[in-house]
């Protein structure tokens, strides 16, 4: 087991809640977006956070930003609590975190030039010299693979692949540790993820960056990943190293997750599949026992009453059901993603 101070990020039973307005009179309700998470990123690896639209990827994300408030939970940075730490103690540390969203035209200002985004967090963080500026601007540019040719220039005037590419200039500009990369390529075109993924994999090597990598796209976090989490409405329900993950996934929700994956060529060929029926159920609402036994086609009466702890079943795999060492799921994915791996050629360097 690795000590306490080899860990980067350490995240402990971290909860967010939601209030739901409701009359004056009733009951209050929550939605329980993350429900006690508990993790630990080394420095230098990619811990990779998949599941379903509603899981929690992004709260959980932002949390350890510091840009949500937990309801409950500790989060450890460089072995610092920071949960409840000030904003003003925080500012030290947060220059040490870096973030990339989704869709790099909101989140980058339309009315600033490039050399304007870059240059305001050296600013707040007591870089004020303007030769260093300079200096630190046109190196991370190059970095990024755009050039001083573009310092003038507004967000509107860039590709979707530009732009994100000055969003991860902006987020590594002061050199962090960590970088959450909250779904970096969804919105890009397939030819110009690879591009952006590879870009990521060369600072990574060269900063020797940590990232916590959340995306739905499972190629992609197959990819980039050391490790991955699955998330299944606020919980994670299986932790394991990416290609253990893929070649034995053991909880049913990973393996339906995994196996509803598509074929590069539709049709190519008949392959089994794990399908679960229903929709999730609401957060605000959540079934008692296990979250997923009303869609498992596995669960027993003991899944309905009581809720399953995240135990280690390998040697760093960590799974959250009753009957992991019972059935075997694993089948429903090895054979996809044998065959995605044969034919999707687009992310191989």
């Amino acid at each position: 087991m690795q000590k306490t101070e080899n860990f980067l990020l350490r995240v402990q039973e971290l909860k967010k809640y939601f209030p739901v307005k409701r009359g004056f009179f009733k009951k209050p309700l929550y939605i329980k977006a993350v429900d006690g998470v508990s993790f630990n990123v080394s420095k230098g690896e990619t811990l990779g956070i998949v599941g379903e639209s509603g899981s929690g990827k992004t709260t959980l994300g932002l949390m350890i930003l510091k840009l949500i408030k937990p309801t409950a939970g500790k989060i450890f940075f460089k072995n610092i609590d920071i949960t409840d730490m000030s904003e003003r103690k925080f500012r030290k540390l947060r220059r040490h975190m870096g973030v990339v969203f989704q869709d790099p035209s909101a989140s980058l200002n339309p009315r600033m030039t490039v050399k304007e985004a870059l240059k305001r967090p050296l600013i707040i963080h007591g870089i004020k010299e303007e030769k260093e500026i300079n200096r630190r601007i046109i190196d991370i540019l190059k970095k990024v693979g755009l050039g001083e040719e573009h310092l003038d220039r507004y967000p509107h005037e860039f590709s979707g692949g530009q732009q994100q590419r000055i969003a991860i200039a902006r987020a590594i500009i002061l050199n962090p540790e960590l970088i959450v990369l909250d779904e970096p390529t969804s919105s890009l075109d397939v030819s110009v993820q690879a591009q952006i993924l590879n870009l990521l994999l060369k600072l990574q090597r060269e900063l020797n960056l940590t990232y916590l990598f959340i995306s739905h796209d499972l190629t992609v976090v197959r990819h980039m990943s050391d490790r991955i989490a699955v998330m299944y409405l606020g919980k994670i329900v299986e932790i394991a190293d990416t290609d253990e993950l893929f070649g034995n996934a053991m909880h049913p929700y990973t393996a339906a997750l995994l196996s509803a994956a598509p074929l590069p060529t539709p049709g190519a060929r008949k392959i089994k599949r794990l399908m679960v029926t229903g929709e999730p159920p609401s957060p605000i609402n959540l079934p008692e026992g296990c979250r997923f036994h009303p869609r498992c086609m596995y669960s027993t009466e003991k899944c309905k009453l009581q809720e399953p702890p995240l135990l280690e079943v390998k040697r760093s795999h960590f799974v959250a059901c009753h009957r992991a060492e019972e059935i075997d799921v694993s089948n429903y994915v090895r054979e996809l993603w044998t065959t995605i791996t044969e034919e999707a050629s687009y992310l191989r360097k």
